[in-house]
């Protein structure tokens, strides 16, 4: 009943399920009704017939916007709204935790092909979303210009979701971070100037990490931020399972909640998170909408200790849980891009078109299983 009600100011007559009828009481304040089942208009409650396998039960009922409801309810009318209410909850518990998600492939996918031929054989594919290489970005502009970058993806009708920059050291103070810092400008300002709205680095450096490191943390993320920021960008932590800083979710969370800067944000890589030492519990730390951004693979039937980035296997091709995690993300309110980033030399050195239309196809039927599609 509550759900039927909720945020509604009633007038001088509302319709209310199970044949309730309502008027406006005279002279009280604008939303104030009163709802008895049967009530003729003018007539009193003691008017009403006493039935013997009938009973009344009265309600108060207060609105979202802090209408009160009185109801009088015969006892058929509270069984047959209890069970809607039921229902109801089930379906919007379900609708809830469906955050629709749209697929996505990262550039580093297609490497061999280069940054336009990947890009044209994705758009013949079908893809729609793309995430951007930086290393593949260089390459392209050996020989043709930024603003071609930008007009290119665009005139093949896709979307650039997202950007990557590759550096030691951004999340960390070391010995890489100054020239680290310089390229991330550059990025951010690259990015940025082709209509991308985000950027990830991963949580990568080359030395022995101590506690004073992890407390030097949220103030690298918050210098990273603030040039993320001078350039309108949401910038992304992928924490790496290899890393000897921020290798879990648990840990990159903390850092970037402790930082608290309006322009950083988590991500998630699937490959990542289920072959290191984060946990499925983990998930439920996300607060709701709190995720920016993922990386969507499936992984490799093999000893944890022996994965590489050549147990990146497209979704629904591994043993990795990616029902329930997808399922999870969309209970936390995630309804963004998953972008496919794999390794396998085949892929990367393949037909872009073939590799795209592949993924597509298996990623479909993944994503429709898992109700986020």
């Amino acid at each position: 009943m509550g759900r039927i009600m909720a945020g509604r100011r009633f007038g001088a007559a509302a319709a209310l399920p199970g044949g309730l009828k309502s008027r406006q009481i005279p002279g009280s304040t604008a939303g104030l009704v009163e709802h008895r089942a049967g009530l003729k208009p003018g007539g009193r409650p003691e008017d009403l017939p006493h039935r013997k396998n009938e009973w009344r039960s009265r309600l108060n009922w207060v609105g979202l916007d802090g209408d009160i409801v009185n109801l009088m309810l015969s006892r058929r009318t509270v069984l047959m709204t209890s069970m809607a209410g039921a229902v109801a909850g089930v379906v919007d518990n379900a609708s809830a935790a469906t955050g629709k998600m749209m697929l996505c492939m990262h550039q580093g996918t297609s490497r061999g092909a280069g940054y336009r031929k990947s890009l044209e054989g994705w758009a013949k594919a079908g893809i729609k979303n793309v995430e951007l290489s930086d290393t593949m970005l260089d390459d392209f502009l050996k020989t043709d210009t930024l603003e071609a970058a930008g007009r290119l993806y665009k005139d093949l009708g896709l979307t650039a979701v997202s950007s990557q920059a590759v550096l030691a050291d951004v999340w960390i103070p070391g010995p890489a971070r100054e020239k680290s810092l310089e390229t991330w400008k550059k990025r951010c300002e690259q990015f940025s100037s082709i209509g991308v709205p985000k950027i990830y680095c991963p949580s990568i450096t080359n030395r022995k990490v101590t506690m004073d490191d992890f407390k030097a943390t949220p103030g690298c993320i918050r210098e990273a931020g603030d040039i993320a920021k001078q350039y309108n960008m949401t910038a992304m932590i992928e924490f790496a399972r290899t890393s000897t800083h921020l290798a879990t979710l648990t840990s990159s969370l903390k850092m970037i909640r402790e930082a608290a800067h309006p322009n950083v944000h988590p991500m998630m890589d699937f490959f990542h998170f289920w072959s290191g030492l984060s946990k499925f519990e983990d998930l439920d730390l996300f607060g709701h909408g709190e995720l920016t951004h993922v990386h969507f693979q499936d992984v490799a039937d093999v000893p944890k200790e022996l994965y590489n980035n050549s147990s990146r296997l497209i979704p629904g091709d591994g043993v990795a849980p990616i029902n329930r995690i997808l399922r999870k993300l969309a209970e936390k309110g995630y309804s963004g891009s998953l972008s496919v980033e794999l390794f396998l030399p085949e892929l990367q050195n393949g037909d872009p078109y073939e590799v795209a239309r592949t993924i597509k196809e298996k990623c479909e039927v993944v994503l429709h299983k898992a109700r986020v599609a």
